[in-house]
């Protein structure tokens, strides 16, 4: 491709010219090609690897050089010798000539650039080539990382990183790329090539380990093996990196959350590294907003747009406090750089005038922020301040464009004269609020914190949570949610309602709020909003409780937008259906408390109590095993400073019982040691009126535990553990989530197969490998989409049951299908067609999706179902009614199959119109009950086969017949359109295959069969329908005349065969006359239609004998394929029937009158029954020994997985070995 011109020093170095002019050079890298250069090669490749050399991606360049200059200019390069050629010639034709007119050699150079640049722009533009963020060494990267791994447009990649991976004791240095969904690994060491390749979704453990010999290194593990990698310019960017796209991969397989990249970034700047593509901007930005949104409580959607260093005036104590400021959409923040010292939200709607304050040498580059509740907030020392003050002004006027409803958060605080205590800590927070501000933007500082742990007066307690929660942001911007949310709920009914219904007398039943309907309807409508808000969560137990609590203090409203500060960001992933957060949070508590509490840790492990207890305590903050008034107290503190509290409460109740609990002898004792001191913490300063604690009636009737301050049991919890940082738990969250998830992932697996391992005849190892594959192609659709037309991530659904959870379409299927099916032909065309087929009749609801039992039971009859269930499945495949999009006009088109090049003749050798059979519907007729028939089937068989495995056959399936004749009879007949395709079908599966001759002529042998099997049966229909129609109108039959006379008995049809070879005849007569082109000639209503073997040997001479199908052109088999000829004869009221290579074939068609007597009409009154099918196949013994073969399922299962594995355009390998070539 063409390239901006770029300077080169050296043209020659480590590059070999293959052809030269006196302005032009065409260079090939070394060691590129044939033979890789020798120990020169070697070398290059290894260097161009290591070095990431633009070499690798384009082997190939082309140079310009004015004849006495010394300085080359790249202007073209390319990956092959074809495309370089092309550009050579175009140089060579338009340029070389004009050159050599101009007489300066910088004219030459600027027009020779200036042509490329053209060149350049204008392929942009006819192409239309989007401009993008990506910088062409960025560029080159990618094309480098589709060519190695065989990738798709469709995977991103993220950024990629020099380093070593360990394979054993040898380190290969080489390249590690991070892409949305893989993590590839690829190095060259003289001529020794690795490659690695592994998928997020299947990583179960990501972690940075340090040891004497790699002190900063990476390992990543999988279910299968463990890979190390070391020796980064920077781990902790690479880790940060990784650690985030495993994220992204885990929040897909939890809640089918896509990755979509921002397209709102700002642009580039100058000095951003060469190396950084706008993927990871976009992750970066996400990153930083996901931490600030954290720190300060913020909405979900808030997005951070830069923080710069900062100083903040506090009048509190007149101090200029360093710290960093930070600017979002919405809000302005502020945290000291000493943690715990200050910190401020400042809600732009909040905010009436941003104003530049006059600086000085003491307060330079001042910015003065003024609110609607007369407070002024003075930063400085600003970089760049006049920037700064533009970005929040462009802010205001989006804000101020919006309409907010203000919640009066400060109120009255009543004074309570009864209660000393409470009276003290109202005038204490009084006094806080008139020094420190009131609202959302309070200075909230070590004093705040202070204040909390001694407890928040019960009328203050709904206030200060929604501030401290963050809750009162969402409530002020969604003014009216909460009552539409509630209008559109009420009255609807699902799963989560009847859930609600159930739970809402367990709700706080103690207390009295909840005695009465006012009560249980507010609950009622709480959750009942939730649940229509998030339908992924709904809703779930635990919730209840935690919710009464919330309207015991804040209003209806409040109570909402506290539950979903609750749900979504506090307590992320807690109230789904399988409490994945609660799950992760109790991984991460086993972590503190084996580092906090090692003692104890052993023997709670022995006894199984933390996973115990954690859930109860972690879901419910508490509420559900401590007294009310105890708990309202921890979730205070929770409010504020979040799920550590927890954490660090639960350790202190291990640490404070620890003598106790290394003494029990079961989990039993353990419990009842923990319930028991739970049940005994009081709160001495509430007001509240005593309430009977329901976890109590769970302990035993022994000595009472001495009684325990909650506010000094919280207390002793910061003394203790209060060292446990918000960041920390964090990334213990991220390591215990990628074990969760996965395990949820194989307990899902084990659970799918357990269910359907009685259903079907494979292993246990088999069902697991089969569903590993089984979901890969679906990861693979999300990965990349398809052009299916259904959306992937629509068919991952968590909450359903394990058996729905995966479900692919039609273009999923396609793929498994050609690797693991038996019957899938080689030939594309037909794959795609019996593909299509197989996909309807195991679809048994409609939806065009198949989940995992479906897609098993039709496998399961391919490798282990018997002779009779192979053919029922086949035969159903073609028999079910009404066309789909990928098969249009197939009866038109099966008809031509067979009857391309028939003479289409009538008696008076003028040529008969063919009829197209697109407006053709199906039709069933009645048919002759197979007893009739079955005599003549055996006759023939017993003539041609003498085998006892025919008759062993025969005695199988007659034993088989009597349990299975009325599931049988259940079966639709076959039409001739559909039986068309069935032949098809049969002809299409044998390609390739060893004995594919012999199958060839037996299929021709059942084919003849049935066709005369179906022509019989039709003249027993019209012979039945001309009885019923003489019976109804006696008049009418008697003026027919002979032309209806001679309707055949059903014994009179068949006459005896000779040996084999001899003629047979039938008296049977049409059962009405056929008309021609309306000149009322009468003609045949039987015409012979043979089936001819088209082998070349035999028809060499007859090429109107020969197929002209398009689906078989490309066939090589093509001469093993049979075809109906037919056309008028002399005898036109008998059966002619003619040997070809021993198979005698009889068959019969009839003119139709309204078909104009064309070949390629379809007949609709033609039709054949299951049993007809499966009795004419028993009497070829290549047919039955094709369909008893038995399937080596391993075997397809391995091929299957290799196939995954290598560098395809669909690479779905989730974790292969690393591969050494060379």
């Amino acid at each position: 491709m063409w390239v901006h011109p770029e300077e080169v020093l050296q043209a020659s170095a480590l590059w070999i010219t293959e052809r030269a002019n006196p302005y032009f050079i065409l260079q090939k890298r070394k060691g590129h090609g044939d033979g890789r250069g020798g120990l020169a090669g070697l070398l290059v490749g290894t260097l161009d690897v290591v070095l990431d050399s633009s070499a690798r991606v384009a082997p190939y360049r082309i140079l310009y050089q004015t004849p006495d200059s010394l300085i080359y200019w790249i202007i073209a390069h390319g990956c092959s010798r074809k495309e370089i050629t092309e550009h050579w010639e175009w140089l060579e034709q338009n340029l070389l000539q004009t050159l050599s007119i101009f007489e300066n050699e910088n004219d030459i150079t600027t027009f020779v650039k200036g042509k490329v640049q053209g060149i350049i722009a204008e392929y942009n533009k006819n192409h239309d080539v989007k401009e993008d963020d990506d910088t062409d060494k960025f560029k080159e990267a990618i094309c480098t990382f589709r060519k190695l791994f065989g990738m798709p447009e469709e995977e991103k990649l993220v950024n990629y990183y020099s380093c070593s991976y360990w394979k054993g004791h040898v380190p290969r240095q080489g390249w590690l790329y991070l892409s949305i969904n893989h993590i590839c690994f690829y190095s060259y060491l003289l001529g020794k090539e690795a490659k690695l390749v592994i998928r997020w979704a299947d990583i179960t453990q990501l972690e940075k380990s340090a040891t004497l010999l790699l002190p900063d290194a990476v390992k990543v593990s999988t279910r299968v093996a463990e890979h190390v990698f070391s020796v980064f310019l920077n781990i902790n960017e690479t880790f940060k990196l990784m650690e985030q796209l495993a994220n992204i991969a885990m929040r897909q397989l939890l809640d089918n959350e896509g990755f979509e990249q921002d397209r709102s970034l700002p642009k580039l700047k100058r000095k951003t590294p060469k190396k950084v593509s706008a993927l990871k901007r976009d992750l970066d930005a996400r990153a930083k907003s996901e931490r600030y949104r954290a720190l300060f409580r913020l909405p979900k959607d808030e997005k951070l747009d830069g923080h710069t260093g900062c100083t903040l005036w506090t009048p509190f104590n007149k101090m200029h406090i360093l710290g960093q400021m930070f600017v979002s959409t919405n809000y302005i923040c502020f945290t000291s750089k000493e943690e715990t010292l200050c910190s401020l939200i400042i809600p732009l709607r909040e905010v009436t005038i941003v104003e530049k304050a006059d600086s000085s040498n003491f307060l330079p580059s001042p910015v003065s922020i003024s609110t609607k509740n007369r407070m002024t907030f003075l930063f400085a020392n600003l970089k760049d301040r006049d920037f700064l003050v533009q970005r929040i002004s462009d802010f205001l006027q989006q804000t101020t464009s919006k309409i907010y409803f203000e919640r009066e958060t400060t109120g009255s605080v009543n004074s309570s004269d009864d209660e000393a205590k409470e009276f003290l800590k109202e005038q204490a927070w009084k006094n806080h609020i008139t020094e420190y501000g009131q609202g959302v933007c309070m200075y909230r500082t070590e004093k705040t914190k202070d204040l909390v742990l001694k407890g928040i007066p019960e009328n203050m307690r709904g206030e200060l949570w929604l501030l401290f929660s963050g809750a009162i942001n969402e409530m002020a911007t969604h003014p009216g949610y909460y009552e539409d949310l509630v209008e559109k709920s009420m009255g609807k009914y699902n799963l989560a309602t009847e859930e609600i219904e159930r739970d809402l007398h367990r709700s706080l039943p103690e207390h009295p709020a909840f005695q009465n309907e006012m009560g249980i309807a507010a609950l009622r409508r709480v959750l009942t909003a939730y649940a229509f808000r998030n339908p992924n969560i709904g809703y779930c137990q635990a919730m209840n409780i935690v919710t009464s609590v919330l309207l015991l203090y804040a209003k209806e409203e409040e109570a909402f937008w506290l539950l979903v500060a609750l749900c979504e960001r506090m307590l992320p992933d807690y109230y789904n259906t399988r409490v994945v957060g609660a799950l992760v949070d109790q991984g991460v508590f086993e972590e503190l408390a084996r580092e906090y509490v090692p003692e104890l840790y052993d023997c709670m492990q022995d006894l199984g109590v933390i996973s115990t207890i954690s859930l109860s305590w972690f879901l419910t903050l508490f509420l559900s095993v401590m007294p009310f008034e105890s708990a309202v107290v921890v979730v205070d503190c929770f409010f504020y400073e979040g799920i550590k509290v927890i954490f660090q409460l639960a350790l202190n109740v291990l640490h404070a019982n620890i003598h106790q609990l290394l003494g029990a002898k079961d989990d039993g004792e353990a419990m009842t040691v923990l319930g028991r001191y739970l049940d005994s913490v009081t709160n001495k300063d509430s007001t509240l009126p005593p309430i009977p604690h329901l976890h109590s009636l769970l302990t035993d009737d022994g000595d009472p535990h001495p009684e325990v301050d909650i506010f000094k049991l919280v207390r002793s919890s910061y003394e203790k553990f209060g060292s446990i940082r918000a960041d920390v738990i964090e990334q213990m969250r991220f390591k215990q989530r990628l074990r969760v998830i996965q395990t949820i992932e194989d307990t899902t697996k084990r659970n799918v197969v357990r269910t359907i391992v009685t259903e079907t005849a494979f292993s246990i190892d088999e069902l697991e490998e089969l569903y590993v594959l089984f979901k890969e192609e679906h990861l693979t659709s999300c990965y990349w989409g398809g052009t299916g037309g259904s959306n992937p991530t629509e068919r991952h659904d968590p909450s359903l049951p394990y058996l729905e959870q995966y479900r692919i379409d039609l273009e999923q299927f396609r793929g498994l299908f050609s690797l693991l099916f038996p019957w899938a032909p080689v030939n594309g065309a037909h794959a795609d067609l019996l593909a299509l087929r197989f996909f309807r009749l195991l679809d048994h609801n409609g939806d065009s999706l198949i989940n995992f039992r479906e897609f098993i039971s039709g496998l399961s009859v391919l490798c282990h179902g018997d002779l009779t269930e192979k053919l029922k499945l086949l035969y159903k495949m073609h028999v079910i009614p009404g066309k789909c999009q990928e098969e249009p006009d197939s009866a038109f088109e099966a008809t031509q199959y067979f009857f391309e090049d028939i003479t289409p003749e009538t008696s008076n050798g003028r040529p008969c119109p063919r009829q197209h059979a697109r407006g053709y519907t199906m039709f069933t007729p009645q048919i002759v009950p197979f007893s009739l028939y079955s005599p003549l089937m055996l006759t023939r068989a017993l003539c041609k086969l003498h085998t006892p495995d025919y008759r062993h056959y025969l005695r199988l399936w007659n034993q088989g017949t009597k349990n299975k004749l009325d599931n049988m009879k259940d079966l639709p007949k076959l039409n001739q359109s559909q039986f068309i395709e069935l032949c098809k079908t049969l002809y299409n599966m044998f390609s390739e295959d060893a004995q594919e001759q012999e199958l060839y002529h037996a299929t021709a042998t059942v084919t003849s069969l049935l066709l005369e099997m179906g022509e019989v049966g039709k003249l027993f229909c019209h012979s039945k329908d001309q009885e019923e129609q003489d019976q109804d109108d006696p008049e009418e039959a008697k003026t027919s005349g002979p032309a209806q006379d001679g309707g055949t008995k059903p014994e009179g049809v068949f006459q005896q065969r000779g040996q084999g070879e001899g003629k047979e005849e039938s008296q049977a007569r049409p059962c009405g006359p056929a008309k021609r082109d309306g000149r009322g000639e009468q003609l045949s209503a039987m015409e012979e239609i043979r089936l001819e073997d088209s082998s070349p040997k035999d028809t060499g001479t007859s090429s109107s004998m020969l197929i002209s199908d398009d689906e078989t052109k490309d066939d090589t088999s093509m001469s093993s394929y049979s075809v109906l000829s037919g056309g008028s004869h002399e005898l036109d009221d008998k059966l002619h029937c003619e040997d070809i290579n021993d198979d005698t074939v009889l068959v019969r068609s009839e003119n139709r009158p309204h078909g104009g007597g064309n070949g390629t009409s379809i007949d609709k009154d033609w039709a054949i029954t299951f049993e007809q099918f499966l009795a004419s196949v028993l009497t070829e013994q290549a047919l039955v020994l094709y369909f008893e073969k038995p399937v080596e399922v391993a075997a397809r299962i391995t091929n299957a997985k290799n196939v995954r594995k290598v560098g395809c355009s669909l690479l779905s390998a989730s974790d292969y070995e690393i591969s050494l070539s060379g």
